[in-house]
């Protein structure tokens, strides 16, 4: 109800791009984006204060919103184009290319033979169709939620105005810098959103989103460089 959906989905609503960052998969997903808040939140807040802490939070989960349904909807507009053409020449080759383009290595390979030895069998045929209509609906009904788009505008946020504060993480043995760890972490969204790897239910361009409409907002809202931590 108030997670993202994609505007084909008969479950979108307008007020999603803002209810979806207040809600989460799990305890899990709660906890680590709300750990993270709290440990790179507090020293923006003492600088910005707390109303346009808010505001920049608000900006940064929406823009994450923006740039992720504006990358998903060139990729359903493909799965749309590539359903009406299934269902134009529903064939064993182009069952096989669909599933491949849309759920590499997640599909059963004994339904994809079966048809090819039955290409010729009208219910065989007709039940392809069908199932590549229920994966275009299934797809498209997957929403997204979470406040991550916030938090790395945060983490961004961080980096930019604290570049030099170094930083002790768990998965690091040594200290790093706040500005090289948001580099990394930034290219690592962008190779992991270009991947796609099959079972990734990570959305990584809404952390790019974030990020971005973070670097932006702080361009436009701090002109003295001269003060870093």
């Amino acid at each position: 109800m108030f997670a993202l959906y994609d505007f084909r989905s008969a479950n979108f609503r307008p007020y999603q791009f803002l209810t979806h960052m207040f809600m989460h998969g799990g305890w899990g997903h709660l906890f680590s984006n709300m750990f993270s808040l709290f440990i790179f939140g507090p020293m923006l807040e003492y600088r910005w204060g707390p109303q346009r802490f808010l505001l920049f939070y608000l900006i940064t989960g929406f823009g994450a919103s923006v740039l992720f349904t504006a990358v998903r909807s060139y990729e359903f507009h493909q799965l749309e184009q590539d359903t009406v053409q299934y269902i134009a020449d529903p064939t064993p080759i182009n069952f096989r290319n669909y599933l491949e383009e849309h759920l590499t290595g997640r599909y059963n390979e004994q339904a994809v033979e079966q048809f090819r030895q039955n290409a010729s069998d009208p219910s065989m045929v007709k039940a392809t169709v069908q199932s590549v209509r229920n994966l275009y609906n299934d797809l498209i009904n997957i929403p997204m939620l979470g406040a991550s788009g916030a938090v790395f505008g945060i983490l961004m946020a961080f980096g930019m105005l604290f570049p030099n504060t170094e930083l002790m993480l768990l998965f690091f043995p040594f200290p790093i810098k706040a500005k090289y760890f948001v580099m990394l972490y930034g290219a690592y969204e962008l190779y992991a959103g270009i991947q796609r790897n099959p079972g990734d239910n990570v959305a990584h361009y809404a952390h790019l989103g974030g990020m971005l409409f973070a670097y932006i907002l702080i361009k436009v809202w701090e002109k003295d460089k001269n003060h870093f931590y």
